[in-house]
């Protein structure tokens, strides 16, 4: 997404200030950098970004005017990833937005002395992200979920369709996080009599074999891990889980907007514009260290009726009544 888009998204304010006009006013130019998880065509990013940069507007902070913000998408692998960190550090930013694990191991990897504030991250003290959640050090920001939220998805599966007794889990496993996540839910899925196998997400064929010869077998189901790469094939995914006609279960809501079945998992929109709340305070003098890591305040449960209705499924009114969003 283009600067401009921006200006154009929050009234044209970056308009009215040029640079020569902040100079003669003495005002300091603050810059921020933003490291992406997704690439820079995935309309879901775009989305969670234009939420940073309103919320940091709404703070005062207008790109263009007080604040210049430097951003840098997914690049096509994990040294991509390392090099677009390593440019918005030469930069030398105020303050780091950092979008999932792999941004901020790649930002840690150059800097240890700017601030960064990470959305989507699942284990920050265990990742060695952060010293605490109490005290972070100089990167802190919010927990996308912890381990035994994973637990709850192969619980909504077996209650949308009783008759599973097998599960696949699409794990990224380039997510530190992915290991923690895959052993929550097996532990889970024993106790509720279901067969897990893992299936690990690297490039399109590999999945689309993995999942056809999953759902060869009978009374099948999938679940669908948070992680970079589960995001960038996340159409795919879900189109093979419809063709092959397998009830899967998301973490994320943007996946039954785009025809999954079922989600739970925290507004990752809404981290976004809480990190903002951050990064205002760190540009105004707070350090990091005082700003403790924070978790998700509401989880969400989210159910796509005309994909239920493509598999003939049949909701439970248990988990409709339950439901934050129908989509139909």
């Amino acid at each position: 997404m283009k600067r401009r888009e921006f200006i154009t998204l929050l009234g044209g304010a970056a308009v009215a200030w040029p640079l020569a006009t902040r100079a003669q006013q003495g005002e300091r130019m603050r810059r921020i950098g933003v490291l992406m998880p997704l690439a820079a065509n995935d309309t879901e990013g775009q989305s969670r970004l234009i939420g940073f940069v309103q919320a940091m507007a709404q703070s005062g902070w207008i790109d263009g005017r007080n604040v210049r913000i430097d951003t840098r998408w997914r690049g096509t692998d994990a040294d991509g990833h390392r090099k677009n960190a390593t440019e918005l550090i030469a930069l030398a930013p105020d303050a780091i937005l950092a979008g999932g694990s792999i941004s901020v191991s790649a930002l840690q990897q150059v800097t240890r002395t700017i601030s960064i504030v990470f959305v989507g991250v699942v284990d920050p003290v265990g990742s060695g992200f952060v010293d605490s959640l109490s005290r972070p050090g100089h990167t802190t920001g919010f927990m996308l979920f912890e381990y035994s939220l994973s637990g709850k998805l192969p619980e909504l599966l077996k209650e949308f369709v009783p008759s599973i007794t097998r599960v696949a889990v699409l794990r990224d496993v380039t997510n530190p996080a992915a290991g923690p996540q895959f052993g929550a839910i097996q532990t889970v899925a024993a106790s509720l009599g279901l067969e897990v196998i893992p299936i690990s997400v690297r490039d399109e064929s590999e999945i689309e074999r993995a999942v056809a010869g999953f759902a060869a077998s009978p009374n099948s189901g999938l679940i669908v891990t948070g992680g970079a790469s589960n995001t960038s094939h996340r159409q795919l995914i879900i189109t093979l889980a419809q063709r092959h006609r397998l009830p899967a279960v998301y973490s994320d809501r943007v996946d039954v907007a785009n025809g999954g079945l079922i989600s739970y998992g925290p507004n990752r929109s809404d981290q976004y514009r809480r990190a903002a709340g951050y990064v205002d305070r760190i540009l105004k003098g707070e350090k990091p260290s005082d700003l403790p890591v924070q978790a998700p305040t509401r989880y969400e449960l989210v159910i796509n009726l005309k994909t239920a209705k493509t598999l003939d499924l049949e909701v439970p009114a248990s988990l409709l009544a339950r439901a934050d969003e129908v989509i139909e």
